[in-house]
């Protein structure tokens, strides 16, 4: 069945029968508009949008994956200000044509996105379209802290990384060569692992600022530097490239340092600390914070690649 023959109000129907609740969500869909808590008083809010052909392709990812990487760069965005995501609100605009189930699964991935950190999808829209779009926006909690901005770095600070990276970029360049393997490459495109938790743990150590890596590290530091007014060195050497990774670059002609330094959607967290401060394992120390401008790996600038994704490069 397409959704066209499904109708729009019988679409709306069976995608939310699919959708779970959340403690924060006092009203769901279903009414003009939903009800959620904030129990901060406060609430933190980003949208992204995912456009096929532009963010994923139906032949490399199946709709449940691409629920879990739409919701993903929603829900990291909301841990790199420190805080929790509490509800997600998504609008669909799909060719008629589109299989149903495929929508219904979307569905599927996107809530089972959202119960890794407790939120929602709590409503949204559908629209006709002649191109697949995905827009998804979240709703988060500070919990009473201040948020984690992107201008608090100061010199003499730690840069530390929580969670994989370079991951998805190779699974990317492994998939647009016709390839399907390595799994794990592959799948972390697929599906990213974000390390939801470190955001507000960040925040408890006292960062100095913070952003969620979607574009690229060299070039979401780049926010960072600018932000804040300062230069950010990264030691290359901080990084250690799995056998997988290796293998494939090598296969594929690519450094893999350019997956790691300047490859996107693995939603990471990046953050600063005052020196001294006690990082568990679970953080990764890669640079530091420096007087000047402009992010450099090993006191040089990095020119292999463009550092990071441009729609418009």
């Amino acid at each position: 069945m397409s959704v066209a023959s499904a109708g729009e109000f019988g679409l709306i129907a069976r995608v939310t029968a699919r959708l779970a609740g959340a403690p924060t969500t006092l009203l769901g869909p279903g009414d003009d508009a939903a009800l959620v808590a904030a129990p901060d008083g406060r609430v933190v809010a980003c949208t992204d949008v995912l456009v096929e052909g532009r963010h994923f392709r139906r032949d490399w990812s199946s709709a449940v994956e691409v629920g879990h990487r739409a919701a993903a760069a929603n829900l990291a965005d909301v841990a790199a200000m420190g805080g929790v995501a509490t509800a997600l609100l998504v609008g669909l605009c799909t060719p008629p044509d589109l299989d149903v189930r495929w929508a219904e699964e979307l569905a599927d991935g996107l809530a089972a996105e959202c119960e890794l950190v407790g939120a929602a999808v709590v409503g949204g829209d559908i629209s006709a379209s002649p191109v697949l779009t995905i827009a998804v926006t979240a709703l988060g909690d500070l919990g009473g802290r201040p948020p984690v901005r992107r201008d608090g770095a100061c010199p003499g600070d730690l840069v530390a990384l929580a969670g994989r990276i370079g991951y998805a970029a190779a699974g990317c360049t492994v998939l647009s060569r016709g390839f399907r393997s390595p799994k794990a490459l592959v799948e972390a495109y697929r599906r990213p692992q974000v390390p939801y938790w470190a955001g507000p743990a960040a925040a408890a150590l006292g960062a100095t600022s913070m952003i969620d890596v979607s574009d690229g590290l060299l070039q979401d530091l780049g926010h960072v530097s600018r932000a804040s007014g300062v230069a950010i060195d990264v030691k290359r050497d901080a990084f250690e490239v799995p056998a997988a990774m290796r293998d494939a670059a090598s296969a594929l002609g690519v450094d893999p340092y350019t997956w790691v330094l300047a490859g996107g959607d693995d939603h990471p967290l990046v953050a600063t600390f005052p020196p001294g401060t006690p990082l568990d394992e679970d953080w990764l120390v890669i640079g530091a914070v420096r007087e000047g401008e402009g992010v450099t790996v090993n006191g040089r600038a990095f020119l292999d690649a463009p550092l990071g994704w441009d729609h418009f490069r």
